[in-house]
């Protein structure tokens, strides 16, 4: 009598939550980003003479990018925080935390009072709203990343592909942030702009929804099982991977602090030094981070073909001879040029931003990733992202060049290099096996 063979359940539901847990990752991170960027981008525009009205202008979108930069101050807060739970408790739950926290403090700024109405306690609440969105950003980012790559396969695989998804977050954050004020911030200069914010307690709805059908990752539910849960987990990947730590934060040098450039300080040099009408400034980082949408997952892609290491070296060096093209670009004033400035600009950056997550998350064993990897990505919001769009005013209003900012850039790109040069690529490691165990 022929035995038959029963079908292969096991696989099948594997393949279907891998799928889910890239959905619930990228929607979950476009979420967030959306919050995120929609702050910025009203920051860049809106806020100074709504929240400082008294200052004068300089001055007064420099408190408004303040504000701003208070979100990326609190990132690393959130990583140790979050990080410390997803290690603990596991990927999912906290992702959950993260989401809530995230939508609830977005839709509170829309409701904030302006300057005329409560004075500087406006300011104040607008920082106090801002805080708490960097604290969720800071923990958001290292579970999608997670949940995405710990549903893959343990080895090899298409690692780098699955953890571009989360990164894929950011251009779909961008996207609608831009899209949401282009089409409400016009309908009234009071309320407007609120909208796009009010929005996102919707939004977060829905990717709780999403989140809550994923099981935890196969990687968590085994370190459960084996009893491996570390009892302080940021305590102990300090002390452990103190190195891998500060090179991830020096890794994100050279694609952090160009893209807020690429994508908030131009909204304000566009339009005050170069004269563009901040309508078609709108529109063409939205084509941008539309071209972004597909060269994300391309790079992360190409980086299980190549290696991470391999493909980021390749691209902190385009972007070290980007920053020198870019600015002569934009600063001819020409529509067309200044456009395709714009635009080539996010495949460049996409080099780095593709591999990124997994070649960070690669660098930090199982028990300890979610904290490692989120601290050592965050870290750079301090000394990277947040300060760029600051420098960059500075800069350009210290030296009435362009030029000054180009170096920045090419300097970050430099730091990223180096940092990339030292980071032990481990795109072929077991991803569920501890690494100080296969030492």
């Amino acid at each position: 009598m022929v035995e038959q063979r029963q079908p292969d359940t096991t696989g099948e539901h594997d393949r279907r939550q891998l799928v889910r847990a890239v959905i619930a990752s990228a929607v979950g991170t476009s979420i967030e980003w959306y919050d995120f960027f929609l702050y910025g981008f009203a920051a860049s525009t809106i806020f100074a003479k709504l929240y400082f009205p008294t200052s004068e202008p300089t001055t007064g979108l420099l408190l408004a990018l303040g504000t701003y930069f208070g979100g990326f101050a609190a990132r690393p807060i959130g990583a140790a925080i979050f990080g410390h739970y997803g290690d603990r408790i596991g990927r999912k739950a906290t992702l959950i935390i993260t989401l809530l926290t995230m939508g609830v403090s977005t839709a509170l700024v829309g409701l904030v009072p302006t300057y005329a109405q409560i004075g500087i306690w406006g300011g104040i609440l607008l920082t106090i709203l801002r805080l708490l969105q960097g604290i969720s950003v800071g923990g958001e980012w290292g579970g999608s990343v997670l949940l995405a790559t710990e549903w893959g396969k343990s080895r090899g695989g298409r690692r780098g592909f699955l953890g571009s998804w989360p990164q894929f977050g950011v251009p779909v954050g961008l996207v609608l942030g831009y899209t949401a004020l282009q089409v409400f911030q016009p309908l009234d200069p009071y309320w407007g702009w609120r909208i796009p914010f009010l929005l996102s307690i919707v939004m977060a709805a829905v990717g709780l929804y999403i989140r809550l059908g994923i099981l935890e990752t196969p990687v968590f539910t085994k370190l459960l099982a084996e009893n491996k849960v570390e009892r302080v987990p940021v305590r102990e990947v300090i002390v452990r991977n103190w190195r891998e730590i500060v090179l991830s934060a020096l890794l994100r040098t050279g694609q952090q602090a160009p893209f807020y450039i690429f994508t908030v300080f131009i909204l304000t040099y566009a339009t005050k030094a170069l004269g563009f009408a901040v309508g078609d400034v709108y529109r063409y980082v939205i084509v941008a981070g539309i071209v972004s949408l597909f060269t994300v997952p391309f790079w992360g892609y190409i980086s299980d073909l190549v290696g991470r290491r391999r493909l980021y070296i390749v691209g902190a060096a385009a972007m070290v001879i980007w920053s020198f093209i870019y600015w002569p670009l934009l600063d001819t004033r020409v529509p067309a040029l200044v456009f395709l400035a714009i635009v080539l600009a996010a495949p460049i950056h996409d080099i780095q931003y593709g591999p990124q997550a997994t070649f960070i998350a690669e660098s930090f064993t199982g028990r300890l990733r979610y904290s490692g990897a989120s601290l050592g990505y965050q870290l750079a919001s301090v000394t990277a992202g947040g300060p760029a769009p600051l420098i960059a005013v500075w800069l350009y209003t210290t030296y009435k060049s362009s030029f000054a900012i180009a170096v920045y850039m090419a300097i970050c790109a430099l730091i990223s290099l180096v940092a990339a040069f030292a980071l032990k690529d481990r795109s072929q490691h077991d991803y569920a096996v501890e690494y100080d165990e296969v030492a």
